[in-house]
């Protein structure tokens, strides 16, 4: 079975990190681009970012430019989120999800992970 699965959420101070981690099982992610998405509660799904096979990062919201960022671990089969200077407004719960390329429909995608972001 082909899937993926998030880890690291949880609960932050304003202005500390996390880094999430994206597994798969059943396939390989080095051939494929992964994004990450997160909605916030009573919000609209947002994307926040993707990271390309070729390890190219684009930002779909520029409030994590210069905060979020993104690496894989082809050796793990993971792809990591990570997220600095973490503010209230990122709290959501974050999915990622594999395309064949970042402009291409998702394949694949987790359940999500909740990262709170409160003091």
């Amino acid at each position: 079975q082909r899937q993926l699965v998030e880890s690291g959420g949880g609960v932050v101070q304003p202005g500390g990190s996390l880094r999430l981690s994206c597994a798969a099982s059943g396939f390989t992610l080095d051939n494929y681009a992964i994004g990450w998405f997160r909605q916030a509660p009573g919000k609209e799904r947002e994307g926040v970012l993707c990271i390309s096979s070729s390890d190219t990062v684009r930002y779909y919201s520029d409030s994590v430019k210069g905060r979020f960022t993104a690496s894989r671990d082809n050796a793990k089969n993971t792809v990591y989120l990570q997220m600095n200077s973490l503010k209230s407004e990122d709290t959501a719960v974050y999915y990622c999800t594999a395309h064949l390329g970042c402009s291409m429909p998702r394949r694949y995608w987790g359940q999500g992970t909740q990262v709170t972001v409160s003091s």
